[in-house]
């Protein structure tokens, strides 16, 4: 295993700050995909798409949370062209790159720390987000949103950094959204998450009630 990129170690220091981390991945788009996918060997967009896909009908409508540079879309078509595929981010440059990949239908810019009132209750029939929910970036309260958005039995699929997880409290707001009767907790595994560094996420699946 190789030292955790620089790159990835001032994501996660960003605390949360909208405009630092605008302006972060914005510098950084140009070389996104090749700095995660093979200095790193990220596999959160595969692991991600596979677990929605594997859940959803032939034909759904799905929401890619934090797109990013469309990673995740390109896994998601890869496995089932049939899907039609939103994404949200908080970085207009990043959205470029999303855009040009001709996955999306429609793609917008969001912030996932606040209200997705741009987009009505109850539309989409699965949600993903991979990468987002981590230190420095969206907490667990930005799941709230996308239950809203969701439809009653959709999947959503996170995936959360394993630094992250019980220390900026997504384990428990797991666990409280369950009690509370808006979430069953379909999937949550323990996973490599960038396959050439030591780093690990919880791969979480909830359905929406």
């Amino acid at each position: 295993m190789t030292d955790e990129n620089p790159l990835l170690k001032q994501a996660i220091s960003l605390s949360g700050d909208p405009d630092a981390i605008r302006k972060f991945y914005a510098d950084w788009a140009e070389t996104y995909d090749v700095d995660l996918l093979q200095t790193i060997g990220y596999v959160g967009p595969r692991i991600a798409a596979e677990a929605l896909v594997k859940r959803l009908p032939k034909t759904a409508l799905v929401l890619d949370a934090g797109c990013g540079t469309g990673l995740v879309g390109s896994e998601l078509i890869s496995r089932n062209s049939a899907l039609t595929i939103d994404g949200i981010d908080l970085t207009p440059a990043m959205l470029e790159y999303s855009r040009s990949r001709g996955t999306y239908r429609n793609l917008s810019q969001a912030d996932m720390m606040g209200s997705l009132s741009g987009i009505d209750d109850n539309i989409y029939d699965g949600i993903v987000s991979a990468g987002v929910f981590t230190n420095g970036h969206v907490g667990p309260e930005g799941i709230d949103e996308l239950l809203r958005i969701a439809k009653p039995g959709a999947p959503i699929v996170l995936t959360v950094r394993d630094s992250a997880w019980e220390a900026d409290g997504f384990k428990a707001t797991v666990e409280q959204l369950e009690q509370d009767g808006k979430t069953r907790t379909l999937e949550i595994t323990h996973c490599p998450y960038h396959t050439k560094e030591d780093v690990y996420c919880e791969l979480v699946v909830l359905e929406v009630v």
